[in-house]
């Protein structure tokens, strides 16, 4: 497998961060910067990556919070989330002050993505699903060769997504979640935004808001 996938937990709400590194090329993504760049960008530099590019699943502040920083600094470009996320962009700011986060800036994605794109990091390939309900514009990254999954807030182990914010909708996510993932594949290991790595099937049969039969 040509691919490497980092987890660096970030904030005060252990959002996980990804790096994505293509290892024939070094080419890297990182995937959801919430805060603390350092961090991100020291584990960068410990692989030897060249990050080429900043992918964002949705815009809630764990997810979005550096963003803005990270493209200043950087100048690379900004690749999703979908375009109904603009919403919860634009609303940044407000969300840093409402629970304690360091200033954040509005951002314009470079290329806001839509179902079925396609995201390259290196020699790597990543499709895009639009999997709305825990935010209306929340996409995830799919590796098919590689069998992997990175999906924000949409499912977690043994959980999924809040859906109590402004535009988020249980049944969509519900819908998004048994639509959109599980026909990627029982085998599919997914990294979700916060807690551990599980793969679909293991959710299929034991998660208590999407098993089967449910």
């Amino acid at each position: 497998m040509n691919l490497l996938i980092k987890i660096i937990p970030v904030t005060a709400f252990a959002q996980n961060c990804s790096v994505i590194i293509c290892q024939e090329t070094r080419q890297a993504a990182v995937v959801d910067p919430g805060g603390e760049l350092e961090k991100i960008l020291a584990v960068i530099e410990q692989e030897q990556a060249i990050l080429t590019k900043i992918l964002v699943t949705h815009a809630h502040i764990d997810h979005a919070g550096a963003v803005a920083e990270l493209q200043e600094r950087t100048q690379l470009p900004i690749e999703g989330p979908q375009k109904e996320e603009d919403f919860w962009i634009q609303m940044l700011p407000k969300q840093g002050q409402m629970f304690g986060f360091p200033p954040a800036k509005v951002f314009t994605p470079t290329r806001w993505l839509e179902d079925g794109d396609e995201v390259a990091v290196g020699n790597t390939r990543w499709q895009v699903r639009h999997c709305p309900g825990h935010t209306p514009g929340h996409i995830i990254f799919f590796n098919a060769q590689a069998k992997r999954a990175i999906v924000g807030d949409v499912l977690f182990a043994g959980s999924i997504g809040r859906t109590d914010f402004p535009r988020g909708n249980h049944a969509q996510l519900v819908q998004s979640i048994r639509e959109k993932l599980w026909p990627l594949g029982d085998d599919v290991v997914f990294f979700p935004g916060h807690g551990p790595e599980s793969t679909f099937g293991q959710e299929r049969k034991t998660n208590p808001f999407v098993r089967d039969g449910v």
